[in-house]
């Protein structure tokens, strides 16, 4: 997912470069539009990309930074028993 998003330019919405435009910068409701168009097409493309059990997860985040977190929690867990269910589930 990481190279996928970096070839598109948008990596950055994950590691929270772009932050969200203020109030106050020029044009702000063109640049929030963009921003969340870009948080809304980086989380549709993450939920289709795994497994659907794994998908509604994701659902409850607005960015793709809190997405990204809790997939990372979630594959990153010392959790023997999850460990094996998902090598099994491969």
């Amino acid at each position: 997912m990481r190279n996928f998003r970096k070839g598109k330019k948008i990596w950055g919405y994950v590691s929270r470069t772009p932050v969200k435009p203020k109030n106050t910068d020029k044009g702000y409701t063109a640049l929030i539009d963009v921003w969340e168009a870009n948080h809304a097409k980086i989380i549709t493309w993450t939920n289709n990309s795994i497994e659907h059990s794994i998908s509604t997860q994701p659902v409850k985040y607005d960015t793709t930074n809190e997405v990204w977190d809790h997939l990372q929690r979630f594959f990153t867990q010392s959790n023997f028993t999850k460990q094996y269910q998902l090598e099994k589930d491969i």
